[in-house]
């Protein structure tokens, strides 16, 4: 695979507070010098509690937000300051996924407008042959053609989810972020979702950041997955990988969190205790050590640098060679089987359309 993307020490900071002539004091820094790749076709999942920069990070990339510091290099080129309409292509080739189905489409435009307005903004299609081109991305994302005659309020959540995607692909990306894309869904239309992600990036070789903080349903969907807190990231690994042999703390905690239908594997997890600390502030050393069972002093003095275990993964712990062995999850935590009952209930629901209303 060659090399879509490659962020070096990316660092966003937002002001938190101001003196009396406007100019800031105090910063919060919400991403802090995190470094990451993806290849061309691969699926990158980003997890970790709320706050902790997924969402900005995202963004940085699809520079709808302008990067503190550090480097974006897409496809082998430097995005980091491009402006104008440099920046106006760029958006043809990297696309956003947002989390509210909802609120991310125009009450006021027919899904077919929604879909069509890309086409005219980028003049990909002749217009003779835009409403050729609606139907064709709504067949694309499991819809049909008259569902381009109606509003964003006629649809469920998984529709409108699907409508997103479907105005996403419109401009034939390279890069898809979709930012907790499947969080505001129901657990089967979730699966129904990450189905058709899944089965669009094999058909369209997109690559795609999939952001979530559930990590059973990033393991459905990603090839590698990198675990943030607080505004860094402390372990890059293949999802397979990370879930037999997780070596950072924070993702062991993670991991047990994964809710188990056994009673003595539940009794068995390791949980966080105490608060994640005020991003304006943060701990010295190891921003983790606060709420780490295995933390030592110089976890609170010094701060761990990301390393490589030899075996494909990557992680900021200076005790990584000296924890425990994790318990291994249960095998009732694999996604298989209910992925496969989401494709057959993907299936019927197509197959059972709902006729077109009359107007």
């Amino acid at each position: 695979m060659s090399r879509l993307l490659e962020v070096n020490g990316l660092t966003k900071r937002f002001v938190a507070k101001a003196n009396w002539y406007g100019r800031p004091i105090r910063h919060v820094s919400a991403v802090d010098d995190i470094s990451f790749t993806l290849d061309a076709g691969e699926t990158l999942g980003l997890v970790g509690e709320s706050g902790c920069g997924k969402s900005t990070t995202g963004r940085l990339v699809l520079r709808l937000l302008d990067p503190s510091a550090g480097s974006i290099r897409y496809d082998g080129r430097d995005i980091t300051g491009i402006e104008g309409s440099a920046l106006r292509d760029l958006r043809r080739e990297m696309q956003l996924v947002f989390q509210d189905p909802y609120a991310s489409l125009n009450p006021r435009m027919t899904i077919g407008d929604i879909l069509t307005e890309p086409l005219m903004l980028h003049g990909l299609v002749p217009p003779a042959k835009r409403k050729e081109r609606v139907a064709e991305l709504l067949q694309m994302v499991g819809l049909a053609p008259f569902h381009a005659r109606r509003y964003p309020h006629e649809f469920s959540g998984g529709q409108r989810q699907r409508v997103g995607i479907a105005r996403a692909l419109a401009v034939e990306p390279n890069l898809i972020v979709a930012d907790e894309a499947v969080s505001a869904l129901d657990v089967s239309v979730q699966a129904q979702v990450l189905n058709l992600l899944k089965d669009l990036q094999a058909k369209l070789g997109i690559a795609l950041i999939f952001i979530a903080h559930d990590l059973a349903v990033v393991r459905h969907i990603a090839d590698r997955i990198a675990v943030m807190y607080l505004g860094r990231i402390v372990e890059v690994a293949p999802t397979r990988q990370l879930f037999a042999t997780p070596r950072h703390p924070y993702t062991r905690a993670l991991l047990s969190a994964i809710p188990v239908p056994q009673p003595r594997a539940a009794r068995q997890r390791e949980m966080l205790t105490g608060d994640v600390p005020s991003p304006i502030d943060p701990p010295p050393g190891c921003r983790f050590h606060t709420r780490c069972p295995f933390a030592i002093d110089r976890c609170r003095q010094e701060t761990p640098a990301m390393q490589s275990t030899g075996d494909g993964q990557e992680v900021a712990c200076h005790r990584w060679t000296e924890l425990p062995a994790a318990a291994p999850l249960p095998a009732t935590t694999d996604s298989a089987g209910a992925a496969r009952l989401a494709r057959l209930q993907a299936r019927f629901v197509q197959s059972t359309e709902v006729p077109p209303l009359s107007r």
